[in-house]
C-alpha cells in the first residue's frame, strides 16, 4: 500500500494527541436486536499506536483511548512545511480567513464558511490543488485547541 490510512485524537486518560489505528469496540455482543435497548452496550474508541521494542523482536501496538469527538484521519497530504493535514486542522492561505480542513463528497477541501454562518462547504476548495500543486497551505492548529483562530 502506498498510502497512509492513520487517524488522530485525544487520549481520554491524560488528554494528549496520539496518532495510529482507529478501532471501534463493544463490550459485548447480543444475538437478539431487543437486548441492545434492554442491556445498553458500552463502546468504546481507541488508537493503536505501533511502538517498537528491542532490535530484531517483533514491534508492538500500545492501545490508547481516546475521545471520539476529537478523530481525525490524515488527508494524505502536508503542508508548505513538511507537515502532516489532518482533517480539522485550521489553515493559512493568507487569505481573508484561516480555512478548517474537512471531507466533503469525496475530498479533502479548505473550507471558511464558518465566518459566514453558511452551510458548510459553501465557500470551500480543493486542499489537495493547494497543498500540492500551489505548496501554499501552513497548518496553523486544529479546531479543538485553537479554535480562537476562528473567531471572526
Amino acid at each position: 500500500m502506498n498510502r497512509e490510512i492513520l487517524f488522530k485524537a485525544k487520549r481520554l486518560d491524560n488528554g494528549k494527541w496520539v496518532e495510529g489505528y482507529y478501532c471501534k469496540l463493544d463490550e459485548t455482543t447480543y444475538c437478539i436486536s431487543e437486548d441492545y435497548e434492554r442491556y445498553p452496550v458500552p463502546t468504546h474508541h481507541y488508537i493503536l499506536h505501533e511502538a517498537m521494542t528491542d532490535w530484531g523482536l517483533p514491534n508492538r501496538f500500545l492501545q490508547f483511548e481516546i475521545n471520539p469527538d476529537t478523530l481525525c484521519q490524515f488527508t494524505g497530504l502536508t503542508d508548505k512545511n513538511g507537515k502532516k493535514i489532518w482533517e480539522n486542522d485550521i489553515c493559512d492561505r493568507k487569505e481573508k480567513y484561516p480555512e478548517i480542513v474537512a471531507y466533503n463528497k469525496g475530498d479533502w477541501q479548505l473550507d471558511y464558511s464558518y465566518a459566514f454562518g453558511e452551510e458548510m462547504h459553501s465557500n470551500a476548495c480543493n486542499l489537495g490543488f493547494y497543498a500540492c500543486e500551489r505548496n501554499c497551505v501552513e497548518v496553523i492548529g486544529n479546531i479543538f485547541d485553537n479554535a480562537e483562530l476562528l473567531e471572526v
